[in-house]
């Protein structure tokens, strides 16, 4: 008995060896997490929560939007960096700060812990002020930064933001001198102007273009290479005689490491979302400049950004 006892389990085994493998289940099969790097309520927030939604239709999974804001980005990026490399962590990532905080400081992720999956926003940086405020212009701005040095204050979304790079580069045009005062995300510089804790905001302008058209806030410059069509009449600061460009790309990536098949459906899930009309026209109604680049594009324009500034880092750090 003992000796047929064996025999059956030797079979069975074999049996089940010779079994062909169970087909593993097609991506995605659970539900996706996206990790949004600043404040709920800001123009990055309110990108990837119209995004992921649009995307889940294509994934047939949702995905959970978690906001980890903080420390000019880094907080919400590290956790992105650690995450298991499996497709099921994404994350949106913005320049400058994607490629500045690693340059600036010993940091918990660098570049190459990220694999790009697509951009979606390309927006200009802008410097607001109130509706009502005394300045009319940025010349103005400048002069009156230039006769009360470090007064001025000016909200960001942190140092070696787009904001603050723009600032810093207009300060070593002109010899003025404002007082940077960083933020979390952009919905808490809109709150300080609007409060009138600070007299300047320095926000994306898609992040201002509704409260412009309300009549609440007015643009006195955009940080583009050219006119947004969606802000024609505001003229660049290149326009006005200060040679500022600055502005925040705004993508998806994943862990460094996610397998390309998976990668590549990120990225198809990705197009086809900004290819939704219901998408094109949330995306009008938030002002979002769309510039959509695929996995290598993208990661392209990261490593040239990259380049860029660690020259500009060799030559002007920008630590507080």
């Amino acid at each position: 008995m003992r000796r047929q006892l064996l025999t059956l389990g030797a079979l069975g085994a074999a049996a089940l060896l010779t079994q062909p493998a169970r087909a593993q289940a097609p991506y995605p099969d659970r539900p996706i997490t996206m990790i949004i790097a600043y404040a709920a309520g800001g123009g990055t927030d309110t990108a990837a929560r119209t995004l992921a939604r649009v995307m889940e239709k294509d994934l047939g999974q949702s995905i959970v939007v978690v906001n980890r804001p903080g420390a000019g980005g880094e907080i919400g990026w590290s956790e992105l960096a650690r995450a298991k490399p499996d497709g099921y962590t994404i994350g949106f990532t913005n320049t400058p700060g994607i490629v500045t905080v690693p340059i600036e400081r010993q940091a918990r992720f660098k570049l190459d812990d990220f694999a790009p999956i697509a951009n979606i926003v390309d927006d200009p940086g802008g410097i607001w002020v109130l509706a009502d405020s005394p300045y009319q212009s940025l010349a103005q701005l400048v002069e009156a930064a230039k006769k009360a040095p470090g007064t001025l204050g000016y909200g960001t979304t942190g140092i070696g933001s787009d904001d603050h790079l723009a600032m810093l580069a207009l300060e070593r045009l002109t010899g003025a001198s404002f007082l940077h005062v960083p933020f979390a995300g952009s919905s808490q510089v809109r709150t300080a102007l609007l409060s009138k804790n600070l007299p300047i905001a320095v926000v994306n302008m898609g992040e201002g273009l509704v409260d412009w058209k309300q009549g609440v806030l007015r643009p006195l410059a955009q940080l583009g290479p050219q006119r947004w069509e969606a802000a024609a009449s505001v003229p660049t600061a290149k326009e006005l005689g200060f040679d500022v460009v600055e502005g925040s790309m705004r993508g998806v990536a994943a862990p460094a490491g996610v397998p390309r098949p998976i990668l590549d459906r990120l990225a198809q899930a990705v197009q086809r979302a900004v290819e939704d009309p219901g998408f094109q026209k949330t995306a009008q109604q938030q002002n979002l400049p769309l510039r959509v680049l695929g996995p290598d594009a993208y990661r392209a324009e990261l490593l040239a950004l990259k380049a860029q500034y660690e020259k500009l880092w060799a030559a002007h750090p920008w630590k507080e």
